[in-house]
């Protein structure tokens, strides 16, 4: 199936409890699978096409206060307008799940693959000083995959998560292994864990009140510096990454993300042929990013080449990982093309 489709299926067997989200191309088949599947009919999954993207974010912060299972999804557009609503969302400490199939802008741009949304997606995206967790799959097993932990780790740290897909991984087609079925959580369950959760006054609790809003300085401070600590437990257990054929001994090292990764895998076994020394790292959380590890891969390299479907925005967070030890170049194409294996081998040559 394709990986849209995947996470469409992913969400209703993870137990979600709703689905709220506008079609815009290259993601619209998650909401057309979902209005297939019909889940509503069968786990009370609602499914909800919004009358914008500005309203369905809106929906999933109405939901995430009630402490349900709630996730949208969209392309890059379409997840600009929704900032305001996960700015709100990560200041009341919400969680909630996004999906972003990535295109080509600035602007409306192309309908085709990009990966240009990485500066808005790891430095929150929104006003104020706050992060989204931010996983990026570069296959249609994990796109499925994905969905249940982005739930699992924006539950642990009630905080948004997002899931940082793009044209290529959403449309394109490979088996997968679908998760297990999880049971929906009941009212009790939510109120259980979700004691910070708008469901109204019970005979056990008062009725809690969810705002990112703070008049005074003061307690506004205090609210950060409690945000901050979250963030660095965050950065501290969750960092997610894999290597492909990396050793010590080798001179370069390629870092690439998402459908990139794909692509520059090919390119390694192409350049190994060619007598090059190089292996592969792959950021699975963009934020909290591997600094350390990238930090460590890359000591002793001669050079490393961050490969991206932009004008060069990962590299950045790659350069301060390093901090000067090891030069760091970049190789990307614009406008919604994607690079071929041999050009990436023919950078790495020319660029070290």
């Amino acid at each position: 199936m394709k990986g849209n489709e995947a996470i469409a299926h992913a969400a209703i067997r993870c137990g979600a409890d709703g689905y709220f989200g506008y079609p815009i191309t290259p993601q619209s088949e998650v909401i057309e699978t979902l209005a297939e599947l019909k889940p509503w009919e069968t786990t009370g999954m609602v499914v909800l096409q919004a009358e914008s993207e500005v309203a369905s974010i809106n929906m999933i912060y109405g939901g995430a206060g009630a402490g349900k299972k709630v996730l949208t999804s969209s392309s890059s557009p379409g997840v600009a307008l929704m900032q305001e609503g996960i700015a709100y969302m990560a200041g009341a400490e919400l969680p909630g799940v996004f999906v972003n199939v990535q295109r080509g802008g600035p602007g409306l741009g192309t309908i085709q693959p990009s990966q240009s949304d990485y500066f808005q997606a790891t430095r929150g995206g929104g006003n104020g000083d706050y992060y989204v967790i931010t996983l990026a799959p570069n296959s249609v097993q994990e796109m499925a995959d994905f969905v249940d932990l982005a739930f699992e780790l924006a539950f642990k740290y009630r905080n948004p998560a997002m899931i940082l897909s793009d044209g290529v991984i959403g449309q394109m087609m490979e088996k997968v292994v679908l998760p297990p079925f999880k049971p929906r959580r009941t009212e009790e369950e939510i109120l259980k864990e979700c004691p910070w959760a708008t469901t109204g006054r019970t005979k056990d609790r008062q009725p809690n009140i969810i705002t990112s809003l703070e008049l005074t300085s003061e307690v506004m401070e205090q609210r950060n510096l409690h945000l901050q600590e979250k963030y660095q437990q965050i950065r501290d257990n969750e960092v997610r990454f894999e290597t492909t054929n990396l050793d010590e001994d080798d001179d370069y090292m390629i870092v690439a993300f998402g459908s990139a990764a794909r692509i520059a895998e090919k390119a390694m076994e192409l350049a190994k042929e060619e007598g090059l020394k190089v292996g592969l790292f792959r950021p699975i959380t963009l934020w909290p990013f591997p600094e350390k590890e990238i930090a460590a891969a890359a000591k002793g390299k001669k050079g490393v080449l961050v490969v991206e479907i932009n004008a060069g925005q990962m590299v950045e967070d790659v350069r301060l990982s390093v901090n000067g030890a090891v030069p760091v170049a970049h190789f990307g194409r614009l406008g919604g093309i994607v690079p071929e294996p041999d050009e990436i081998v023919k950078a790495l040559k020319e660029k070290f």
